[in-house]
This record gives C-alpha cells, sequence and structure tokens, in this order.
C-alpha cells in the first residue's frame, strides 16, 4: 500500500463561535507592516464625540427650556473607536485577500442583478 492510498479524500471543518464573540461594524482600518513583518490591522467604528456635558434651563414655572451644550462644543469631532486588532502573516493576508476578492466580485453581481431586475430607474 503506497502512501498516497492512505491519505484521506477530503478534511471536514467544524466551526465553533466562542461565546463571547461579538459581531463589529468596521468603519475602517488603521494599520501597517509591524516590525516582525506581519500585517496588523487595527478596525474602528465611527461616532460624533459627545459633548463632556450639556445642561438645560428650568423657567421659574418649572417648565424645562433649550438644551445648552459647553462652550467648545462648536467644533465637530468624530471618535474612532478600535474594536478588533488583528495580526496576520504573510499568508494568511494573501489567503484573506483572495477570499476578500472572491466576496466583494459576488457582491458586486449581486447588486448588478437586483439593479436590472428592480424596476426602478436611477
Amino acid at each position: 500500500m503506497s502512501k498516497k492510498d492512505l491519505q484521506p479524500s477530503k478534511i471536514r471543518y467544524h466551526y465553533e463561535i466562542a461565546p463571547d464573540a461579538r459581531l463589529h461594524t468596521a468603519h475602517g482600518v488603521w494599520g501597517g507592516i509591524n516590525p516582525q513583518g506581519e500585517i496588523e490591522m487595527n478596525f474602528y467604528h465611527e461616532s460624533d464625540m459627545l459633548p463632556p456635558y450639556s445642561e438645560q434651563i428650568i423657567s421659574p414655572d418649572g417648565a424645562i427650556g433649550h438644551e445648552i451644550l459647553p462652550e467648545n462644543s462648536e467644533q465637530r469631532e468624530v471618535k474612532r473607536h478600535i474594536h478588533s486588532r488583528i495580526l496576520l502573516n504573510y499568508y494568511t493576508a494573501r489567503a484573506v485577500l483572495e477570499w476578500l476578492e472572491d466576496r466583494v466580485t459576488a457582491l458586486e453581481e449581486e447588486s448588478e442583478f437586483f439593479e436590472r431586475n428592480s424596476g426602478f430607474e436611477q
């Protein structure tokens, strides 16, 4: 019996999701190549910064008036919350790139199909 005959014909992967795994929205990614030659990716989502506080005026009759924001709230600030950090070696990065390209192509094809068959003109 040859070594080839001892190899399985397929491998089955079972997926297990950790109980604390969460789905995150990614509005962007920040990163680059680290000193160990890995690709470091820091995924974030964005939202407007909340003011440190707000106040409302109360009139003599007890009615609540308009909201007052701090003086420096004229400048818009956006908070980028980094929720996931991923390190990829070269081979995994290549595999992720191919996987992502396949998904984007499928999404584009699906989008074109729905645009052609929606009955709406753009």
